[in-house]
């Protein structure tokens, strides 16, 4: 039955338990292509899977939800923060 739908192209419901940074990978894929959130998954389940055969790329370490940035030789002051803002238009 599964493999009847996948090859016929129809699109089959199901239920995904996916981390919360996985899931805001997909919302905003969809918002940005203007697809649904399950059109969105489905491309990125499609591009994992192309890329399977190459090398995984090394995942950042997460603290929360938040990637931790590699160690600098400087410290991050708030005017650091301020100036970033104001050339992100933040």
């Amino acid at each position: 039955m599964f493999r009847n739908a996948v090859d016929s192209g129809q699109t089959m419901r199901t239920t995904l338990n996916i981390e919360d940074d996985a899931l805001l990978v997909a919302k905003r894929l969809a918002a940005r292509e203007k697809v649904s959130l399950g059109e969105a998954v489905s491309q990125l389940v499609r591009q994992g899977a192309r890329g399977q055969a190459s090398p995984a790329a090394p995942r950042q370490a997460l603290r929360g939800r938040y990637a931790l940035l590699p160690a600098r030789d400087e410290v991050i002051t708030p005017e650091h923060v301020r100036d970033l803002m104001e050339r992100e238009g933040i």
